[in-house]
């Protein structure tokens, strides 16, 4: 079988949620088949190299084109596509990716997500069309109206208003159009099953590498690095120029932190994420550190007392909540941050909506050692048994051999 895997974005290195997933199933995925990943880099942004291990058939790089020009945010207003899904369009790339499917044949392909709806006419002209699989990290379209809402500039969020209205017209069409899909979540399905009640649905849910973010290794990388650093961080993981994460930041430095600042003047809160906006730079002080892109969080985790994701919007479930319970770091999470996890209040995490809510949360694991080890263990079990990459992308191959079978005739390895 071969299996085309085809992404809005660059591969390497790891600095984002999307990032991490679509590298993971594609690696777990050509452990077992023949994969060619299509990658899209911004302008400026070198082809991915990877490490010797991912056994690609082969990668290769399209250009996005330069986002929210103006001509593409008229377009966005007052035409039928998404502003977002025009930033991702580039014809040229477009014609690179007819003529890969012209000269080979896939039996699959999978699209990750809406932004990339544009390249399907392409996709479903190939002269033999692969079977097309969705992956929905998320519902754009929610997590756009969800920006909107709370967005005050008013071009801003008149913009964002159109902006999800489009997308979920379009995510529409992806289901009616495609009849398999993969969501991170149980959430998720039920919310697009209200919109594509004929769409197959499968739940492939985020994970972790449970090897690398064992205590063990960490344990081992701070042996190297010259020995331990006590436990004196509250620590938020998260791309720092993705709204959601930029708002639970500036929310829980700015309305929570100072209570547990106050209490506790041993600790500091942490900001582990790739380009910091400019509103989060301005939270850094003596005891707020925005560290900006890290070559390996680890560190960070071995530092943290407590791993806090105070999210208000957003969709899809957090991988940083899986790292950390990999780690065997204590999680403080709003019901919104754990939403799409197996997890349960008071067992693997402890959940925390409001302010005071969050810092009691925070108190009672900083003053219990009992309790941050009893969260840890359990927390810990939970991803060997339900979050390792290699179950989840075992389950994902399956569902591409029944996609390109038994009605479709597999490609032969050449």
């Amino acid at each position: 079988m071969r299996l085309l895997y085809f992404a809005a974005h660059q591969l390497w290195p790891l600095t984002s949620g999307n990032r991490l997933r679509d590298y993971y199933l594609a690696r777990e995925l050509a452990k077992r088949t023949s994969v060619t990943f299509v990658e899209m880099c911004h302008p400026g942004e070198k082809p991915s190299r990877l490490p010797v291990d991912c056994k690609f058939e082969e990668i290769i790089s399209l250009k996005k084109g330069t986002g929210y020009t103006p001509n593409k945010i008229v377009r966005g207003i007052v035409g039928p596509v998404p502003l977002t899904v025009l930033n991702y369009f580039q014809s040229g790339s477009a014609s690179r990716l007819a003529s890969l499917l012209a000269r080979r044949r896939f039996d699959t392909i999978q699209v990750e997500g809406v932004h990339l709806s544009k390249y399907l006419p392409m996709i479903q002209s190939a002269p033999i069309p692969p079977a097309i699989l969705i992956d929905w990290h998320n519902i754009e379209s929610e997590l756009m109206s969800q920006y909107s809402g709370y967005q005050s500039v008013w071009p801003k969020k008149l913009l964002a208003t159109r902006t999800a209205s489009l997308l979920e017209r379009t995510e529409n069409s992806l289901l009616e159009g495609c009849a398999t899909h993969t969501v991170p979540s149980a959430r998720e399905r039920e919310k697009l099953l209200v919109r594509g009640p004929l769409a197959k649905f499968h739940v492939i849910p985020n994970g972790v590498d449970t090897v690398l973010f064992s205590p063990d290794a960490i344990a081992e990388l701070q042996r190297a690095a010259g020995g331990s650093v006590p436990r004196r961080s509250i620590l938020f993981v998260g791309s720092m120029d993705y709204h959601a994460n930029i708002d639970a930041v500036c929310w829980f430095a700015r309305e929570v932190w100072p209570a547990i600042a106050q209490k506790h003047p041993e600790l500091e809160f942490k900001v582990v994420g790739r380009r910091p906006c400019s509103a989060v730079r301005r939270l850094a002080s003596d005891r707020v550190r925005i560290i900006g892109t890290v070559e390996d969080v680890r560190p960070f985790y071995a530092s943290a007392i407590a791993v806090v994701v105070p999210l208000r919007v957003g969709s899809g479930t957090r991988l940083k909540i899986l790292e950390a319970m990999a780690a065997g770091v204590p999680i403080v999470s709003t019901s919104l941050g754990a939403a799409g996890i197996d997890a349960t209040h008071n067992v693997h995490l402890l959940i925390a909506n409001t302010n005071g809510e969050i810092v009691a949360a925070l108190e009672q694991i900083v003053s219990s050692g009992e309790t941050s080890s009893r969260l840890t263990m359990a927390a810990r079990d939970l991803v060997l048994r339900r979050y390792d990459w290699v179950a989840v992308g075992e389950e994902l191959f399956r569902i591409h051999t029944n996609l390109a079978g038994p009605t479709r005739k597999p490609v032969t390895e050449s």
